[in-house]
């Protein structure tokens, strides 16, 4: 499977010539990012703001190709407060063969233990860590030592020339963890086997200007 990192919360997944993006933005919404010029199989989003919902920017292949991917949902909320400030959000977890990717949205809440139990263990945790419209780093590495992925990608935060100003940096994040642990790599990994524990993969997004 090849997990490429478009940029703010959006990424392709690619395997078995079947691709599907996770929360696309629409253009102009996000500071910084190029216009998504991206063909998939399916496109999926967390929730309704425009950062996250372009799905229409997305053209989509009706070619005759069987998806590799399972998905299951989990209805959360975008805030602490039940979803009363910023609505709903949902987190998304995509199987592939033993592999088990979970992608958070904009997750602004803790959820459950019961939920928290369907993707305790999971191979790559796509989580926000930039904080004002989600968790910030210290909530986002709380759902860390509780779920115990494979590795974790950053994403929803602010870097040179992209996303909101509001929103804080990857760095409070990595920082809560070891040098050895965090592997700054390129915009497009491959899985071809289930990954090591423990380690943090900062990706640069493609998309951006």
């Amino acid at each position: 499977m090849n997990i490429t990192y478009l940029g703010h919360a959006c990424f392709k997944l690619d395997k078995n010539n079947f691709s599907m993006i996770i929360d696309p933005y629409k253009s102009g919404s996000v500071p910084g990012l190029s216009p998504l010029k991206e063909i998939a199989n399916v496109a999926i989003s967390s929730h309704k703001h425009e950062d996250h919902f372009g799905v229409d920017e997305v053209k989509l292949s009706f070619a005759r190709v069987d998806t590799p991917f399972g998905m299951e949902f989990i209805n959360t909320f975008h805030d602490d407060k039940e979803g009363a400030l910023r609505g709903p959000n949902r987190i998304s977890i995509i199987t592939a063969d033993d592999l088990k990717i979970v992608h958070m949205g904009d997750i602004g809440c803790m959820i459950s233990d019961e939920d928290l139990e369907k993707i305790v263990g999971c191979d790559v945790l796509m989580i926000p860590v930039g904080g004002f419209f989600t968790i910030d780093a210290n909530q986002a590495y709380e759902y860390y030592s509780k779920i115990k992925p494979g590795i974790v990608i950053p994403m929803h935060y602010r870097s040179e020339g992209i996303g909101y100003d509001v929103i804080g940096t990857v760095d409070s994040f990595i920082k809560l963890f070891d040098d050895a642990d965090v592997v700054k790599c390129d915009s497009k990994i491959e899985l071809d086997k289930k990954p090591e524990c423990g380690k943090v993969m900062v990706m640069p997004p493609l998309n951006r200007k």
